[in-house]
């Protein structure tokens, strides 16, 4: 009676290995970036729970800076990533739209977009 062989060749295992070390790797390196960007979806909407009523454009930002400061994620938006949109309505949406590259390996970078709005509550002057 023959016995049959069962598992994985060493070949076959260092194949596997390779795969999963190379997504494992990618996953390390995009997830720095997406964890900042659910720090600034948690400020926006803090923002947007609060009463802004009487506030500047500039006071809202340099609130909503000091809230991601708490986030960790102050390093990766720049003032100028910071929109504020007039509705038809009269409300005021604010906007945050930035880019962030991410070095891969080699010359291979990741480049990402974010973009989050909210409605702002009270008259935003």
């Amino acid at each position: 009676m023959k016995s049959r062989q069962q598992g994985i060749t060493m070949l076959g295992f260092v194949f596997m290995l390779l795969i999963v070390g190379f997504f494992g790797f990618m996953v390390m390196k995009l997830y720095p970036p997406y964890y900042h960007y659910f720090g600034v979806e948690r400020a926006m909407s803090e923002l947007k729970s609060e009463d802004l009523s009487g506030k500047s454009r500039s006071q809202i930002r340099s609130d909503f800076m000091y809230k991601l400061s708490f986030q960790y994620a102050d390093q990766e938006i720049h003032p100028e990533d910071i929109h504020f949109d007039q509705n038809s309505g009269g409300g005021v949406t604010f906007r945050v739209d930035y880019e962030n590259r991410v070095h891969f390996i080699y010359n291979i970078d990741f480049l990402l977009h974010f973009q989050k709005s909210v409605q702002l509550t009270g008259s935003v002057e």
